[in-house]
């Protein structure tokens, strides 16, 4: 399982890397990826759209169930990743890599302090969540 010394992580599964101080890229972690299996089908918000840390951002589909992907930041949505709405398999191929999700320009810096380093993660991961 790859997990990333330099992102940051929810409890959820998703991953977080900071582009600036205002703004972060966001995604599901390898972890993730390996339990949802073939995804088939990824639905992102709208650009623009206002997102709450810990609510419902994003639809990915796999061949067994549809799963809710949370925000792990509040703020708007900046750009969406249209390769994965076309290839959803790049998500299972490179989480980390071509298959991100969205920028969201962040409304509250103090949330970060939410998010988990690679070792808290890697300790949820291992505890079978």
């Amino acid at each position: 399982m790859n997990i990333p010394d330099e992102l940051l992580y929810t409890k959820t599964h998703e991953w977080v890397k900071k582009i600036n101080p205002k703004e972060v890229i966001m995604g599901i972690t390898d972890h993730a990826q390996q339990q949802l299996k073939d995804i088939v089908f990824v639905e992102l918000p709208s650009i623009g759209k206002e997102l709450r840390a810990g609510a419902a951002c994003a639809v990915v589909e796999s061949v067994k169930a549809a799963y809710d992907i949370f925000a792990p930041l509040s703020g708007k949505v900046m750009k969406v990743n249209q390769k994965i709405q076309e290839r959803p398999e790049l998500v299972n191929n490179d989480p980390y890599g071509e298959g991100w999700f969205l920028h969201i320009e962040i409304s509250n810096p103090n949330e970060f302090s939410n998010l988990l380093n690679q070792a808290q993660y890697q300790a949820i991961c291992g505890s079978g969540h």
